[in-house]
């Protein structure tokens, strides 16, 4: 037990100090349990064979498809232009949509998905972002109260109870706690916030590359870009020497010749389908190469001279469409620089032939301060010219290793990945339902792990992703290797008698004043311990010693489980103790003690009301 202990107290005072990754101080302590002969591997192993950690990974690849598709922003721009500038019902809508999309998506992401929308709407309506920005943080950790898989700590109870042979909690079984805890984060946010937060600027914003509507912007792409649909029936096309009507389906760029004949190009050819009910679209976004072939219902993105492209659309039937948009699903748009050494200088664009050799055409040169986008072909290529190219997004990431040609400005493989595919919103969304109806319902056999198994793989089976690469990406790693390292500790605890020595301790410190007693003690030492290591960890640590000290008092242990979970999550009054606190620090210009004079009430005020709340709702 000894050896046990002071394992134990090096790896939390290696989490305290900071300096090592927390999963490599898990392995390490695991690999110490594991080499000291305290655990067998099959015991030092099983955390990584637990369902909690299944569950955890896909979940992270929902949630990574919820953000993917642009459903969360979606929601939440929409609820938060109700606010129409009002601070307290900006603050309002803050907390509550947070909190809403908190229940279902990682606290984590939930804080960064929001964070810009905050930021925008303050800045738009003349408020300060400090207001809200670590309100903002609160309420991702509130809100995982809702629901069992709002956060990780509600998993680990979940599992301590049903390994102790009690019955598992339901999806909403948590959904009391979490309305209360919210419940009080407004109200004692709401005043805090406006007296200690509200005179705090915003940290200095870094300096950020161009984004591709800044590009698109930059080089006027909209002015001289037209999107033409082939109808099914094209009885207005024109007819050819032959006597014949001008077809064009069927046809490959290569046979119809169009920037010869008429001085325009193609740039991208695009096909929508949709489903019956019109809720569900597939969208599938080409490059127009030599090679492509065009069909019935297509959508041609046309650049060129206005009338000669009424010309050519006019020969072939073609129907203009309204409202001119760039997307970048699967195509996108850098900037890259000639080099000195490049083969391409003194070429014309026409005889460079980038489209054929690396798969991107050439929308636009900046030469200095001129910006050339007109007969691009015929434009040769000097040394420093700036080329705004489009091509598939693997392509583009691909120019970077042609480094003796050009130097690419951006990292295509990175902006891609902020690119929402959002026309997979609805998908996203009815697999999120499908995922959540699984775990609520008891007539559907199902366990809470193969439902986010299931729907984890349906995101990227409907491709809610731009590929599987992107899905593995959403994955923290770092948590899952930390949480399943971590979890074979309190196995040596249970094992050494640790566990039991440390809930005996409570047990007669605080037992004989009574089971409430000895429940606050347990909130406010796991939220002690929270302050210094991760919320996960913490409950993986606290739950079986919550379990046993509860049997010892003969009570349910309930109350005392949620106590745990309460303790390790509600943890505000550090901005090390949870990701969401650190990630709005720097955006808000917050001190340490920022964190301290609002989160520490918040903290405490949690702890004593559901101190008396938790009995009511769990009996003893």
């Amino acid at each position: 037990m000894t050896t046990t202990l002071i394992i134990l107290v090096i790896t939390v005072a290696l989490f305290i100090w900071g300096r090592v990754r927390a999963d490599i101080v898990a392995l390490t302590a695991l690999a110490a349990l594991l080499v000291l002969g305290i655990l067998t591997p099959a015991e030092a192993l099983a955390g990584f064979s637990s369902p909690i950690v299944i569950m955890m990974i896909g979940l992270f690849v929902v949630g990574g498809a919820i953000m993917q598709t642009g459903l969360a922003k979606l929601t939440g721009n929409k609820l938060m232009a109700l606010s129409r500038g009002n601070e307290t019902v900006t603050f309002l809508l803050v907390m509550l949509v947070t909190s809403f999309i908190g229940a279902f998506v990682s606290n984590t992401g939930t804080v960064a998905l929001m964070m810009p929308i905050i930021m925008s709407i303050a800045a738009g309506s003349g408020m300060q972002s400090s207001r809200f920005l670590m309100p903002l943080a609160f309420a991702g950790s509130l809100g995982g109260m809702l629901t069992l898989i709002g956060t990780p700590p509600n998993l680990v109870i979940d599992e301590v109870l049903t390994e102790g042979g009690y019955q598992p909690l339901a999806f909403f079984s948590f959904f009391p706690v979490g309305i209360i805890v919210i419940a009080i984060g407004i109200i004692v946010l709401m005043p805090l916030s406006k007296i200690f937060l509200s005179k705090k600027q915003s940290g200095k914003k870094k300096k950020q590359g161009k984004s591709l509507d800044d590009l698109v912007d930059e080089y006027q792409l909209l002015d001289n870009l037209h999107r033409y649909i082939v109808p099914s029936r094209r009885p207005s096309a024109a007819i050819d020497e032959n006597g014949e009507q001008m077809d064009i389906v069927g046809k490959t760029l290569k046979d119809l010749s169009i920037q010869k004949k008429y001085g325009v190009s193609i740039i991208e050819i695009r096909n929508e389908k949709k489903s019956r009910l019109g809720l569900v679209k597939d969208v599938s976004q080409n490059m127009a190469k030599s090679s492509s072939t065009i069909q019935v219902h297509d959508t041609l993105y046309i650049i060129g001279e206005e009338e000669k492209m009424k010309r050519f659309a006019s020969d072939y039937g073609l129907r203009k469409m309204k409202d001119v948009k760039i997307d970048f699903y699967d195509l996108g748009l850098t900037e890259i620089v000639v080099m000195p050494t490049s083969n391409f200088v003194g070429l014309r664009i026409g005889e460079a032939n980038l489209r054929k050799r690396f798969g991107i055409n050439v929308l636009g040169v900046k030469r200095g301060d001129e910006y050339i986008t007109d007969n691009l072909i015929a434009t040769k290529l000097h040394v420093g010219d700036m080329l705004l190219v489009q091509g598939e997004w693997t392509n583009l990431a691909h120019l970077a290793t042609d480094t003796s040609n050009w130097v690419v400005i951006d990292q295509p493989e990175k902006t891609a990945d902020k690119v929402l595919l959002d026309y997979k919103a609805p998908v996203a969304a009815a697999i999120m339902l499908l995922m959540i109806a699984m775990m609520v319902f008891d007539f559907i056999p199902v366990a809470p792990v193969t439902a986010v198994i299931i729907a984890g793989l349906l995101t990227v089976f409907a491709g809610c992703f731009r590929n599987v690469e992107a899905a593995y990406k959403t994955i923290n790693w770092e948590s899952i290797v930390l949480i399943a390292a971590m979890m074979p500790m309190s196995t040596a605890l249970e094992k050494t008698g640790a566990s039991a020595l440390v809930s005996q301790g409570l047990v007669e410190s605080l037992g004989s004043m009574g089971p409430t007693a000895l429940l606050a003690g347990i909130y406010f030492t796991t939220s002690l311990m929270t302050m210094f290591i991760s919320n996960t960890a913490t409950a993986v640590l606290m739950a079986p010693i919550a379990l046993v000290a509860a049997q010892q008092v003969g009570v349910s242990p309930y109350s005392f489980l949620f106590a745990v979970t309460l303790g390790a999550s509600m943890c505000f009054a550090s901005p090390f103790s949870t990701p969401p606190n650190a990630l709005v620090m720097k955006a808000g210009g917050y001190t340490f003690m920022d964190y301290v004079k609002v989160g520490l009430p918040l903290q405490i005020i949690i702890g004593v009301v559901m101190t008396f709340v938790l009995p009511l709702l769990f009996p003893y």
